[in-house]
């Protein structure tokens, strides 16, 4: 399949700190990447620079006809802020120019009831309010999804339920999926690459292969006397 994310010598710098050094790889269509590596070590920067959002020297090439979808770690809302996901998913729509049946087709491949919808967005689950963040990502079907910790404002019972849907969405809809997370389960599990960061790269390539105790000591700045495999 075609290359659908390459980056070649990406460096950030804000304020005079590197916050991303000399980074390079390459991820094709459909692939599914785990980012992992210490708080501040850069992959939230990573994300927000492949989304445009930050000044960088070196190259970020996307495919063709790329489609970027965003899905934050989380977002501040005010508990009475009248807004429903329903309001925000029809806002979007609209700035789209889809029909109605967009949102209900998007709607059901997320799983969310009327009730989560038509709930004000300050009232929802942080489970709830993640799934309802992923319909908003999913509106206009892109082709690269980029998730920002999609589990870290949901209880354990939720996360595997989350690590499914994203799954589940990605192979309905073809998608390029890029994930940070600390999980190295469903880096074992669900990821095809994974990208070991610490402002610069530290491995990269199937996780089976890369991923050794020597590798996450380096990476983590602490031993690993064991780790999980995935199947």
């Amino acid at each position: 399949m075609a290359r659908a994310l390459e980056l070649k010598n990406v460096t950030v710098v804000l304020e005079g700190e590197t916050l991303l050094q000399n980074l390079s790889f390459a991820l094709e269509g459909g692939e599914s990447l785990a980012v992992i590596g210490p708080n501040g070590s850069g992959k939230t920067v990573f994300l927000k620079t492949v989304l445009g959002a930050l000044p960088h020297t070196g190259e970020v090439l996307l495919a063709p006809a790329t489609r970027i979808g965003y899905v934050a770690q989380k977002i501040g809302v005010d508990k009475h802020l009248p807004l429903t996901f329903e309001n925000l998913l029809a806002a979007k729509a609209e700035v789209l120019g889809l029909a109605s049946a967009e949102i209900a087709s998007t709607v059901e491949a997320v799983g969310l009831s009327s009730g989560v919808l038509t709930t004000p967005v300050g009232h929802l689950s942080g489970g709830q309010f993640q799934k309802s963040l992923v319909a908003f990502a999913l509106l206009g079907r892109p082709n690269l999804l980029l998730f920002d910790e999609p589990t870290a404002s949901i209880d354990q019972s939720g996360e595997e339920q989350m690590y499914e849907l994203i799954h589940r969405l990605q192979e309905k809809y073809k998608l390029t999926v890029v994930l940070v997370s600390h999980d190295l389960s469903f880096v074992y599990r669900y990821a095809t690459k994974v990208l070991c960061l610490n402002r610069q790269n530290i491995c990269f390539g199937p996780p089976q292969e890369v991923l050794d105790p020597k590798t996450l000591a380096k990476l983590y700045g602490v031993d690993f006397k064991y780790y999980v495999h995935g199947h």
